[in-house]
């Protein structure tokens, strides 16, 4: 069945109903072998229902809209032809900024199409112009762009947080694991921060060596003839300040504990509506602008730690100052929303990116009941007590099984996409690997890691595909895949270096 399914992905069919297909075919052979019973399915609506009804999910359609408004209101394109002015005239200067606009623009959308799209686009045609070699600055570009991946907040560990978090309540229920302890998105948010900030100076460092040891792959450029230094500095800030500050405002809610991640996404959306209406009458009515600032300021206020709750009884004088403040600036933010949706409205833009927004959300959504549908039957058929047994035969113990659940994620990889795995292979052997004692937050932030991969992996990697098709003609895709492979083997040095030293992940949570 298993087989089947990837057979069914791999020539190309419709992911959500090859699934739910292929369970619906092996259900009903098994139902006529008497290896099935069909009164499995009963229970199929009870489980949908919570899936679509969970309000961490909220956070996908939230986040994506961030991502897309925020790519569709070309910061990307500032950030990087500033940047590669800013960073020339050092050896392998404009492969490095993109590497670190790739890095703020995951955190900032978290979506690797519209990235490795954006930058390939924009940056490629420069690097190869400025005498770049081809596999190196187009796999520079594809790396990047699988940043916003692992950098929170990703949508990626939204849906692994999800799902590694159901998986720890079956370890607890199935394998009678004894704690009391819960896994949420914002543990994952946490614990991918420094292993995320850790690949991007990797890739960096990787850019900068092979700019040293052969400085015809990445040669320094001049200043711009053009240029003024100040001015140079000055146009970069006001570049990278904005996605700097949403990014803090939307990380520090959840990490803080302040917001949920649900709810520090609507922040993030709201706040990429006023940045991208801004940006649309830079030197008009500057209302969306004020409204930003009035979400930062909020933002600030709430971590003072003030007692701002409208019901309590007793105000002290300064309560009542935050208070007032607060309400002053709630308005405010209220108004420059109001501002900023008309302005997008009547510009398309706000149409447009939300029937982006509701195509990817619609598509995560589909394939979730997908492989709900594949759970079921695979479960039915003994699947999972299959799974569990092999993980108990492993050599090696527990350690065997990780490596074995390891290897097969990252061999899917080369021809899956990471939504797939995630709702498919996670589900089943998650369970018995945290029951056997392994971290959850630890775990999945490995799983995130080795995920990524598969968007540089050939023949399939996503990433090489996107920006394969906005390539020039010089470029092609033996180009792409040769270029890959150093960015793949330090993501799997990471793996072993996070495997060595799991502090780096479950440190910050202590």
């Amino acid at each position: 069945m298993f087989l089947s399914a990837c057979i069914g992905l791999m020539a190309g069919y419709n992911v959500a109903f090859t699934l739910a297909g292929v369970s619906a075919l092996f259900a009903a052979i098994a139902t006529a072998l008497g290896l099935f019973d069909p009164t499995f399915f009963l229970s199929l609506p009870a489980r949908i229902y919570p899936l679509i009804t969970r309000e961490i999910l909220i956070a996908v359609p939230l986040f994506v809209f961030m991502g897309v408004m925020l790519e569709k209101s070309r910061i990307a394109e500032e950030l990087l032809q500033n940047m590669g002015d800013l960073f020339g005239p050092l050896r392998g200067g404009l492969g490095i900024s993109v590497i670190f606009v790739g890095a703020l623009l995951a955190a900032s959308t978290g979506i690797v199409g519209a990235t490795v799209v954006t930058m390939g686009l924009l940056s490629l045609p420069t690097m190869l112009k400025r005498g770049y070699d081809i596999p190196l600055a187009s796999a520079s570009i594809a790396a990047s762009g699988t940043l916003g991946q692992i950098i929170p907040p990703s949508i990626v560990l939204v849906i692994l947080g999800d799902q590694i978090g159901n998986a720890f309540q079956e370890a607890q229920r199935s394998y009678g694991l004894e704690t009391d302890a819960v896994v949420s998105v914002g543990d994952l948010f946490a614990g991918a921060l420094v292993p995320g900030l850790i690949l991007v100076g990797a890739y960096a460092l990787y850019i900068f060596i092979t700019a040293v040891l052969t400085p015809s792959k990445a040669p320094a450029q001049p200043w711009p003839d053009d240029s003024n230094v100040k001015a140079l500095l000055w146009r970069s800030a006001k570049a990278m300040i904005p996605p700097i500050f949403l990014i803090i405002a939307v990380l520090g809610s959840i990490l803080s504990g302040y917001a949920t991640p649900t709810r520090g996404a609507a922040l993030g959306a709201l706040g990429a509506m006023l940045l991208a209406a801004t940006r649309l009458a830079p030197n008009g009515r500057r209302w969306p602008l004020y409204g930003a600032l009035a979400l930062l300021a909020l933002v600030a206020l709430d971590l003072t730690g003030l007692d701002l709750r409208i019901a309590q009884t007793k105000w002290t004088g300064i309560e009542l100052g935050g208070g007032i403040l607060a309400a002053a600036l709630v308005i405010l933010g209220i108004v420059g929303t109001l501002i900023a949706s008309l302005r997008l409205l009547r510009n398309g833009q706000l149409a447009d990116v939300s029937r982006s927004t509701m195509h990817i959300t619609g598509m995560v959504f589909v394939i979730l009941i997908g492989a709900t549908v594949f759970s079921l039957v695979f479960r039915g058929l003994g699947g999972d007590e299959m799974v569990a047994r092999l993980m108990e035969a492993a050599p090696g113990g527990t350690w065997g099984a990780f490596a074995l659940v390891m290897l097969v994620m990252f061999v899917l990889g080369f021809f899956l996409d990471f939504i797939e795995i995630t709702f498919v292979v996670v589900p089943l052997v998650a369970p018995p690997l945290l029951a056997a004692g392994l971290d959850p937050v630890w775990l999945g932030v490995v799983m995130a890691l080795n995920l990524q991969t598969s968007f540089l992996t050939p023949p399939f990697g996503f990433a090489l595909f996107y920006l394969r098709g906005v390539s020039p003609p010089e470029v092609t895709t033996a180009h792409l895949y040769r270029g890959v492979i150093p960015f793949i083997g330090i993501q799997l040095a990471l793996i072993a270096l996070l495997i060595a030293f799991p502090g780096l992940v479950t440190g910050i949570l202590d």
